[in-house]
């Protein structure tokens, strides 16, 4: 029961924190919930990492609360999402809520524009880092499937501009097809 314990409080403060002091959207949260959880805690391998992240970008929702969504389903059940999700929610919550009746004063502030004009680049930054460990999980694999269907989705999506759905589903069935292959 003590260990439960422990891993509902952990899943809760370290979504909690990474909710309060991340700037950037899901994806910086996701790679900084890898840190946490793979690098620091090793409770979770960098494949189930992947999997939990491809999980997560699949869902409709926000990328952060359907990352803190499977993490915490795997670490720790239903009462694992529980806790996790409150961490995830209750920071931007409340940062919106002083957001909101402080409004005015914030939209004409400079210090502030050019604050959230750092934090974007930053938040670039963190974004590439965390493709670059996903994309090298899978190139130190040398499936070289795996690697053209990673290169043709990014060129298919940033080059054509075809919809991330058609490429996650033209990556499924190659995935299925590479399965059904590999079982014969």
């Amino acid at each position: 029961m003590e260990k439960e314990e422990h891993v509902y409080r952990t899943l809760f403060l370290s979504t909690l924190y990474l909710s309060a002091f991340t700037f950037g959207g899901g994806y910086v949260i996701v790679s900084l919930l890898q840190k946490k959880f793979v690098d620091q805690l090793h409770w979770i391998d960098q494949e189930e990492m992947l999997d939990l992240v491809a999980i997560a970008q699949s869902s409709p929702g926000a990328i952060a609360i359907n990352g803190s969504i499977v993490i915490g389903y795997k670490l720790g059940g239903w009462k694992g999402v529980a806790a996790a999700v409150a961490g995830a929610v209750i920071p931007p919550f409340l940062i919106m809520a002083v957001i909101s009746f402080f409004y005015q004063a914030f939209i004409s502030n400079y210090y502030i524009k050019t604050l959230l004009a750092g934090m974007a680049a930053g938040m670039s930054a963190v974004i590439i880092s965390a493709v670059y460990d996903m994309a090298s999980g899978i190139v130190r694999g040398h499936d070289t499937v795996q690697i053209v269907v990673m290169m043709l989705a990014f060129i298919a999506n940033f080059c054509f501009g075809i919809s991330v759905i058609w490429c996650i589903l033209a990556a499924g069935a190659v995935g299925f097809l590479q399965s059904r292959r590999e079982s014969v």
